[in-house]
């Protein structure tokens, strides 16, 4: 009898849909394999728990993985299936990111039922973002909107918007798309005005590294355009010391045989931004080395006052 497969994932809708997006594509790659043979295991997060306040608060982006990683290193499951910009930039001893699907959308999307464009929003008016990328990048434009928190899963903050908490929210589009909610959409931001957090719309599995059987059946599913992107975007977030308290935005795309990127740096009223554009082959060791060089110039180009400075301002927003 073909021994199960257990695939981890976070329980919420959008979560469950990428997990059965992983084990459709596992099936439909394996003539032996039925979907009989593949279990979805649903394993609560402690960032899935809080709700209440920032992520920045609680304790990071780690927060929605510990838990699966924890089921993974004791073999409760087999693979992962995570959203790549949720994951840290260090993974735990004995882990790997072995697969890469093909990466969705990755532009922001403005949602509203009042106003049919970003720029349309009035002075003042109320824009809900948990994400300090996407405050920075609103506040560049548009200084005179106020941002609110606005947490929890896709569903969840619609039922916010809808209630009237804000005019307007931001979404990643590749997460409305793959819950058949596209249209959701009110208008679908600019890539050269709304940079994407490093890893957006790529879906990433995690494994345990001496798990060669479990990498060989996802071999079929890797696209590795995708990871050549993700890997430099990752390396320039790891150079920062990227994290929840820090607005970053980066999107690299491979050309041919070549990769562009492009990267910023904010401060978290959207005033300053550092950034950099640079092109390299379109190779996993051309990809990691140019994300950390640029970031690294970036640091130095930002400096030790500017950091001081964010950490400060964002400490002081979540008290």
């Amino acid at each position: 009898m073909q021994q199960s497969i257990k695939i981890g994932t976070r329980g919420s809708p959008l979560a469950l849909a990428q997990a059965n997006d992983v084990k459709s594509k596992l099936v439909a790659a394996h003539a032996d394999l039925s979907p009989e043979n593949v279990e979805i295991v649903v394993i609560k997060t402690t960032g899935d728990r809080i709700l209440d306040k920032p992520l920045i608060e609680a304790g990071g982006k780690g927060l929605f993985t510990k838990e699966i990683e924890e089921a993974l290193l004791d073999s409760s499951i087999d693979c992962a299936v995570h959203s790549s910009k949720d994951m840290p930039t260090t993974l735990p001893d004995g882990l790997c990111l072995t697969v890469f699907l093909p990466r969705e959308d990755p532009r922001d999307t403005f949602i509203s039922k009042k106003f049919s464009h970003f720029l349309d929003l009035p002075k003042g008016a109320v824009l809900g973002t948990a994400s300090l990328r996407r405050r920075a990048l609103a506040l560049r434009q548009r200084p005179d909107l106020k941002v609110i928190n606005f947490r929890g899963n896709v569903q969840s903050r619609l039922r916010k918007l809808a209630e009237g908490d804000a005019d307007a929210r931001f979404l990643a589009q590749a997460g409305l798309n793959r819950l058949n909610m596209a249209s959701v959409a009110t208008e679908k931001l600019p890539l050269d005005e709304f940079l994407p957090a490093p890893a957006q719309g790529a879906v990433t599995i995690e494994i345990r590294e001496d798990n060669t059987k479990m990498a060989s059946l996802l071999r079929p599913l890797h696209a590795l355009e995708t990871e050549i992107a993700v890997t430099a975007e990752r390396a320039f977030l790891a150079a920062l010391d990227g994290s929840c308290r820090t607005p970053i935005a980066a999107y690299a795309s491979v050309h041919g045989d070549s990769l562009i990127i492009k990267a910023k740096l904010l401060s978290l009223d959207g005033k300053q931004v550092f950034e950099r554009n640079a092109t390299c082959a379109a190779t996993l060791e051309a990809a990691a080395t140019t994300g950390n060089n640029i970031g690294l110039e970036i640091k130095a180009e930002a400096g030790e006052e500017f950091f001081e400075r964010l950490y400060k301002e964002v400490g002081e927003e979540i008290l």
